[in-house]
């Protein structure tokens, strides 16, 4: 026992600690190769090759002693002979980047585990057994049969026709699919009837959902936990920078804090920012759950809004990942076309339905209009807004949103605003107001950014959007007509002469948009979308900081650095917003942060209500000029203006409005 007993004294008493990282990594050069960067990073991340050599020569008399000692007290230490090493990681050195990132994935989640149950065990009695599969098929049949035949119009026929198509795919072998659905069509059930039967036909332990989109997580989420948590025990977990692992159910709110550490569930809920920015960190953390993908089915939900610059590092991923037992399923109403783009023509998605066509045609709620050859000003779209009692519009900056409702206001006093200008308790508020409104057929004018757009329950019969990327204008829409109580809700895309862009990826999109949309074009149309992303992913570089190249060189430190799926130049600042309680909340809450008092992730999130983001040289200015101030905890509260209509009324307050 020299060699245990040589570790437990370094740990506990302070002597000489055994190096397990170094004596391992040399371990693994001799048996298993792949294993000794995820080894040598397993506690503080991966790094290069060049690095991992440097640091092997620095440590290997070390390194040696301690193998040497834990060969003489752990017999059969060593194998007899080398393990295969996958011929893929020798071929392909992208897929042998992806194949290390997942040992490194299981190593360090497996090394979590352990030190859990050695010194913690109570808590790893929280992660208990799981829901089986099949038991998650029983529920999903039994709800599908309660809602099954109730209404035998055309939504439901066609809803119908999809779910059975799903099923029939389901039966198919694992890769990359093709969901198109249009809205209304029943995507979110169906989507999951679909991973549900190919799992348990292909021997996968999980499916989990991505989606771009914070409020469509959450409803994403209620949905399935509608379906599957029948009997109180926690099924879908849901990760993302707005869950909540607290609750009055002490059971439940461990086994989720838990499970999002590694994704050990049945169901994950979560973004496609926590996703992809997991794939591609170096650090043992975040990168822990990623092994949970292999053996699993992947639902990308509203595909198109995945970053065009960002989409080759994302396709090679997703490709490498299916060689893990794993289907990968992109699903949206606006397919984009990626076989175009360059080194991907073999992708061979297959169609989960494939006549979707026939549905796209008899479930159109809305008639598009397009005003883009004589651009309106202010006025004339205020103009066009109250030809009907219930209207929307939506254009591309805050400083549009400001400026189109300070003209709405002079023939509407009761016209509402909405964006990002303002703190999340405010846009509750608007919301809450223009939702009573529309229930009760009253009179409701409201102007908006795009936070409008991003799984919004609204309802409009006329929707105004300024020009814009294909898959925002097709969001827009889906909050007309939305429950299909006219026969056809009027959509109008027009080019503001008042109105900006934002600069970068969202401006070229919105010129494509302009130059392949028109009169007569159907947005949701195979016409229309493919030209759009054929012309898209030619324009833009899909991989703008060469993530590729690191990947290949297995510079882990560098693509990790590299990618971000948001290029978010934004910070938050805190409002004091509200009644005088809830401004007294705010504070006790900054109190607490800054004295330390509690969980500081928890005080956080309780603080988001209050949080508005303003791009960074905003608030430097903000700062310099007093209008805002740094706390002793950290977070910056806002001193200037609050409007109580429009929030933050910044100059120039451009910056685009994303809500992944």
């Amino acid at each position: 026992q020299h060699y245990l007993l040589a570790a437990e004294k370094g740990i506990r008493r302070g002597g000489p600690r055994v190096d397990h990282k170094a004596a391992g990594a040399l371990l693994a050069i001799e048996i298993f190769q792949p294993l000794a960067l995820p080894i040598q990073g397993h506690h503080g991340g991966l790094t290069t090759r060049a690095d991992f050599k440097s640091w092997l020569n620095e440590h290997i008399d070390r390194a040696r002693q301690t193998l040497a000692m834990a060969e003489a007290t752990i017999p059969g230490l060593r194998p007899v002979a080398k393990l295969p090493i996958p011929e893929q990681h020798t071929c392909n050195p992208l897929a042998a980047e992806m194949f290390l990132r997942l040992l490194f994935s299981a190593l360090v989640d497996g090394d979590y585990l352990d030190t859990e149950a050695h010194f913690n065990p109570d808590q790893a009695d929280l992660r208990g057994p799981q829901v089986e599969l099949v038991e998650l098929w029983r529920r999903f049949e039994a709800d599908q049969a309660r809602i099954s035949g109730k209404n035998d119009d055309i939504v439901n026929r066609a809803r119908h026709e999809i779910y059975e198509a799903c099923l029939a795919a389901a039966e198919q072998s694992p890769g990359i699919y093709r969901l198109t659905v249009p809205t209304g069509g029943g995507k979110t059930r169906s989507a999951m009837a679909f991973a549900l039967r190919h799992a348990l036909r292909h021997g996968m332990e999980r499916i989990i959902v991505a989606v771009p989109y914070l409020s469509i997580t959450e409803q994403t989420a209620r949905v399935y936990r509608d379906i599957f948590e029948t009997d109180g025990q926690s099924v879908v977990l849901e990760h993302h920078s707005g869950a909540s692992f607290d609750g009055d159910d002490e059971g439940a709110a461990g086994w989720m804090s838990l499970a999002a550490e590694n994704w050990d569930a049945p169901i994950v809920v979560t973004t496609t920012v926590q996703l992809f920015d997991s794939l591609f960190s170096n650090r043992p953390q975040a990168t822990r759950k990623l092994h949970r993908l292999a053996n699993a089915v992947i639902l990308l939900d509203e595909v198109q809004a995945l970053p065009p610059h960002r989409i080759i590092p994302i396709l090679d991923a997703l490709r490498h990942l299916t060689a893990y037992n794993t289907t990968v399923v992109l699903s949206t109403a606006t397919q984009p076309v990626y076989e175009t783009i360059p080194g991907f023509a073999d992708l061979h998605t297959r169609e989960i339905v494939p006549n979707a066509a026939k549905y796209f045609a008899e479930l159109e709620r809305v008639r598009y209009e397009w005003r883009l050859e004589e651009p309106p000003e202010w006025a004339d779209v205020v103009h066009e807004m109250l030809t009907e009692p219930q209207a929307m519009t939506i254009v591309n900056t805050r400083r549009d949103a400001q400026a189109l409702y300070t003209e709405l206001l002079r023939h509407d006093p009761h016209a509402l605003h909405l964006s990002a200008a303002m703190c999340g308790l405010h846009k509750h508020r608007v919301l809450d107001i223009v939702r009573r409104r529309l229930a009760d057929g009253e009179p409701c004018h409201l102007v908006s950014t795009q936070v409008v757009e991003a799984g919004v329950d609204l309802d409009f019969a006329l929707v105004l959007r300024a020009i814009a990327p294909l898959d925002a204008i097709i969001q827009a829409a889906g909050r007309c007509n939305r429950e299909g109580r006219l026969h056809r809700g009027r959509v109008i895309v027009f080019d503001p002469a008042e109105g900006r862009l934002p600069q970068g990826v969202y401006r070229t999109a919105a010129g494509l948009a302009r130059a392949v949309l028109g009169s007569g074009v159907d947005p949701n149309s195979p016409a229309a979308v493919r030209p759009y992303f054929s012309r898209l992913f030619a324009t833009i570089n899909g991989d703008i900081d060469n993530i590729r190249d690191c990947r290949r060189r297995m510079d882990y430190v560098e693509t990790a650095r590299r990618f971000r799926l948001i290029d978010d130049e934004t910070e938050s600042v805190l409002v004091p917003y509200g009644s005088p309680d809830e401004c007294a909340r705010l504070h006790r809450l900054l109190d607490a942060m800054a004295a330390r008092r509690g969980n500081p992730r928890k005080l956080w999130r309780a603080l988001q209500p209050y949080a508005v983001s303003l791009p960074r040289r905003q608030i430097q200015r903000a700062l310099s000029e007093g209008m805002a101030l740094e706390t002793p905890g950290g977070p910056i509260l806002w001193q200037g203006a609050y409007d109580p209509q429009m929030g933050i009324t910044f100059e120039d307050t451009t910056a685009p409005v994303y809500l992944f």
